[in-house]
């Protein structure tokens, strides 16, 4: 064999080779690119984006363990139904995204009881949205406010309602349309109209709601103002209501006060008082209820608190005064 014919097979061979091994080569697909969640910061702490999407959402809720005691016969015992042992548990989801209009959201809470009567299904706590500061859906309204302590009872309502409210600098004011639910009165379903403005007037925030209940053809006006004196701070709130509505029904007149001392970071101590005039609105019917309450924040996320309440008002308990409080301890997240 000449020295061409080595030099050939030499190639050939080498080309067979390097053919073969391409045949076989495995080539690796790219791997898909991973989307982290990523923190919103737009809107307040706890957003996030909501993967692939621009939307930002935050959880929210807490698990509540209480325990309450009432005074019956001005006995305190552990029969006849006076102590009772119940456990809620709450989740709220929030989200926001911008728009050309202002900031849309949308709130969803969903929250169960558990305890000896209670089913312990699940129900919508709260339901709506928000664009700018239109807002349309289910939940609690103006008069769900109230002061420090655990003392004062000044009308809450959960209801569908659809309105406005508008921040002008230190000053802010809504107006809503409800659909009201009281079958005291004519109608099972019918309507109300409730209005606040609130301000922020140097130390003291003040607000001042009124609300009318077109079926009762009866209304409600609501006076909160708060402001720091001394380690704590000074509530006060007064309710006017002509009639029984279902904004307001307890009576004509109410007024309760409270002060919130803090005694240190974790501390707080909020005696309280609120007198009522005109029960039902019968004349010389009247009442009071006086109380402490106290809050503990055991550590980030979880505080404890204990009220004990003393009511004396001539439309309960026969006219007779007692006592009633709880024990609770919260995680909140």
């Amino acid at each position: 064999m000449n020295m061409r014919a080595v030099v050939m097979s030499s190639v050939a061979a080498l080309s067979f080779s390097a053919a073969a091994h391409a045949a076989d080569a495995i080539v690796a697909a790219e791997p898909e690119p991973m989307e982290y969640v990523r923190v919103c910061d737009a809107f307040g702490a706890g957003y996030f984006y909501i993967p692939g999407s621009e939307t930002c959402l935050k959880i929210s809720g807490y698990v509540r363990f209480q325990v309450d005691v009432s005074e019956i016969n001005g006995d305190v015992s552990s029969t006849g139904g006076n102590w009772n042992a119940k456990t809620r548990g709450l989740v709220t989801f929030d989200t926001k995204s911008d728009t050309e209009y202002g900031a849309l959201g949308s709130t969803i809470t969903v929250r169960a009881w558990g305890d000896s009567s209670s089913s312990g299904n699940l129900e919508i706590d709260e339901a709506f949205l928000t664009l700018g500061g239109f807002r349309a859906g289910y939940g609690y309204n103006y008069w769900d406010t109230d002061i420090a302590g655990e003392t004062d009872d000044l009308g809450s309502n959960r209801i569908n309602q659809i309105g406005y409210e508008h921040t002008f600098g230190a000053v802010k004011a809504g107006l809503f349309i409800d659909e009201l639910n009281n079958t005291t009165f004519t109608n099972n379903d019918t309507w109300g109209v409730e209005g606040q403005v609130s301000a922020a007037l140097g130390p003291v925030n003040a607000a001042l709601l009124g609300s009318y209940d077109a079926d009762a053809g009866e209304g409600a006006v609501r006076l909160i103002a708060t402001a720091p004196v001394g380690p704590g701070s000074l509530n006060v709130a007064g309710i006017y209501s002509s009639g029984a509505n279902a904004y307001y029904s307890a009576g004509e007149w109410t007024v309760a006060t409270s002060y919130e001392l803090k005694v240190n970071d974790k501390f707080a101590v909020t005696p309280g008082f609120q007198y009522w005039d005109k029960l039902g609105w019968v004349s010389g019917a009247d009442g009071w209820k006086a109380g402490v309450t106290l809050d503990y924040a055991i550590t980030k996320g979880l505080a404890a608190k204990v009220s004990a309440q003393y009511t004396d008002r001539d439309d309960t308990n026969n006219g007779d005064g007692f006592w009633n409080g709880f024990f609770r301890l919260q995680r909140s997240f």
